[in-house]
């Protein structure tokens, strides 16, 4: 069957970003909506320039926000997209042939990350496999903060596209590393409102182990020095994760 489709974005100070993931929508989307967190920069400006509907909505968390966004959708077949990914070419005739001979519940696609400049083709983060086409009424976003990820209901159908979502996650170290910092108060947070607990040997042990998985065995060494870093980071923000879960441990 032929489906219309809304496409999601939600949005904070993206300046940088909007416009490049807007542009490579137009050709599949029959609605567009960005659901903004009340930016500071130019997101809303860009946005309106190019007609898309920009809604303004406290945030409350990703998974929250995402869910929330799919509520402003004019159509029950969605594409949820973050504003620093936006679609390949490739993966545009991808989804116009999914539209017009629709299939099953859910669709996922690879995602290929660009970090300060380099494509990651290893270190774990691709394929990175991600469902982001789906029918509302069979699936919504869960997971674990700030991780967010769509959940299908018991029972529904899923079919992998190989082709790319483009991400352009850092610009710089810099950038990633503060998100790490972030991220790891958010994701220690929920791992200890369900009760999970941290100590020394953990943090040892998860943060080695990530980079050995990571560096050699997921051959992120074949990334050159930016797969290095990306190794390395990710280990640090392993061991961030634990070492934050164990200050909340002692304090409780």
């Amino acid at each position: 069957m032929q489906i219309q489709l809304s496409v999601v974005i939600i949005t904070f100070n993206e300046e940088k970003n909007i416009a490049r993931c807007l542009d490579s929508v137009v050709k599949v989307a029959d609605d567009i909506i960005v659901v903004d967190s009340y930016s500071t920069d130019k997101t809303k400006q860009i946005c309106i320039e190019k007609n898309t509907r920009f809604v303004e909505h406290k945030f409350d968390g990703h998974i929250e926000q995402k869910n929330w966004a799919i509520t402003q959708a004019k159509h029950q077949y969605v594409l949820s997209l973050d504003a620093d990914e936006s679609l390949t070419p490739a993966l545009q005739q991808e989804i116009i042939s999914i539209k017009n001979n629709w299939q099953v519940d859910g669709y996922r696609f690879n995602r290929l990350t660009n970090f300060c400049g380099t494509w990651i083709k290893h270190c774990g983060w691709y394929p990175d496999k991600k469902l982001r086409l789906w029918d509302t009424t069979k699936g919504k976003w869960g997971g674990d903060n700030p991780h967010d990820k769509v959940i299908m209901e018991k029972g529904a159908t899923t079919k992998h596209i190989n082709a790319d979502i483009l991400h352009y996650s850092f610009y710089t170290v810099e950038q990633h590393l503060k998100q790490i910092d972030y991220f790891t108060d958010i994701s220690s947070k929920s791992a200890f409102e369900k009760g999970k607990t941290s100590n020394g040997f953990k943090i040892f042990y998860k943060s080695t182990f990530k980079f050995i998985r990571d560096y050699f065995l997921k051959l992120g060494f074949l990334d050159g020095y930016h797969g290095y870093v990306v190794c390395k980071n990710s280990a640090h923000a392993k061991r961030l994760k634990y070492a934050k879960l164990r200050e909340l441990n002692r304090k409780a």
